[in-house]
């Protein structure tokens, strides 16, 4: 039987990535070493960062005046590190879109000597819409403006970036970097935690225009991105074998063609969802349509019972990790980038047999 993963994160990997990790494993490049036992200060795993971050680059088209930063704690810790960076004794502007945005303002609101304000929010509505951002919202004294470019647990994503002036704009990109077409320049500070896209977790990516390092030395070191950017990732020992899985991700996406060709994919995996759910008489979106992630797809039907017995004869049938957020309940189909078109084609013809079956319950 074959096993269709739609977890959130961590999330599936490239089947040709897992191979190469498989065939090196035991012996890095004729070293006799595992790329797990190279020390960082080798010359073969200088290789690898370097290489890693060049690639990066060019996917992203990152301009020479961002430094990029291969870090650990996850995206969560950057929910602390952004605002003791940019905006301390400053305000610090957040747009409230769900469940990681709201951890990210709580972690703000937790440095006193940050101002943090939310402009807007979808909270009204469940969260189930991007608000629009027009510039009489954003204070020019403003450190930053805050957005999450897509929400996980509620579907939503940035399909237009807001447009902040001088304001710089800083964005949690976990679950779509690497999938959408962004402008880099439009940003000041992109962060991204690497198991959704990137590779297996341990490794957070912190891009940063070089304007907004830290004048100050921050109190701690690790959370520096000053320090960090003059340590080249290496103030200590970064997650090594984190950044080698990246850099076989990044190899196997600029194989395909980079990020034009896999949005072009990844636009054709959620609209085979996004329809089968439209013209179903049992399965709902509760998404606004306009607002719609490509890679967290949230489903449901009109009862919790009737949600978890699909759950429950999906599952036998090889679909795993369809279970929504316990937050709020249904199902949740994540198509990242190494998701597979027929693993989606598999799921519709599930659920239309389902419907047939159980439409009436």
């Amino acid at each position: 039987m074959t096993i269709y993963n739609f977890s959130a994160g961590p999330a599936v990997l490239p089947e040709p990535v897992l191979k190469k990790a498989q065939e090196e494993l035991l012996d890095y490049q004729g070293s006799g070493m595992s790329v797990m036992e190279l020390s960082h200060r080798s010359s073969l795993f200088e290789e690898i960062i370097a290489n890693a971050e060049k690639l990066l680059r060019k996917l992203m088209n990152i301009p020479e005046n961002y430094h990029v930063l291969f870090l650990q704690g996850g995206a969560s810790l950057q929910f602390s590190a952004v605002p003791l960076n940019l905006a301390q004794n400053k305000k610090a502007l957040y747009i409230n879109t769900g469940s990681w945005a709201e951890k990210a303002i709580a972690a703000a609101k937790d440095i006193h000597t940050v101002d943090t304000q939310v402009i807007a929010s979808s909270e009204d509505k469940n969260f189930a819409y991007i608000p629009q951002i027009t510039k009489d919202l954003l204070d020019k004294d403003a450190a930053y403006l805050h957005i999450t470019t897509n929400e996980t647990i509620g579907g939503i994503s940035y399909q237009k970036i807001p447009d902040t002036g001088d304001i710089p704009l800083v964005a949690d990109m976990s679950s779509n970097i690497l999938t959408n077409e962004y402008k880099v320049s439009d940003f000041g500070v992109i962060y991204a935690g690497a198991q959704k896209n990137m590779g297996p977790a341990g490794l957070t990516v912190v891009i940063i225009r070089d304007d907004l390092l830290n004048e100050q030395p921050l109190f701690a070191p690790m959370l520096d991105y000053r320090l960090q950017a003059d340590k080249h990732s290496m103030y200590n020992t970064p997650p090594t074998f984190s950044i080698y899985m990246a850099k076989l991700v990044f190899e196997w996406l600029q194989d395909l063609g980079g990020i034009p060709q896999i949005l072009k994919y990844n636009q054709q995996k959620a609209g085979l969802l996004y329809d089968a759910i439209d013209r179903s008489a049992v399965f709902q979106s509760p998404v606004n349509k306009n607002d719609r992630s490509l890679t967290n797809i949230p489903f449901l039907t009109n009862s919790d019972t009737l949600n978890q017995k699909f759950i429950q004869l999906a599952q036998e049938q090889g679909f795993e990790n369809l279970k929504g957020h316990r937050s709020v309940g249904g199902m949740r189909a994540s198509l990242y980038n190494a998701f597979p078109l027929e693993g989606v084609q598999a799921l519709v013809d599930f659920m239309e047999k389902f419907e047939k079956a159980h439409g009436g319950e």
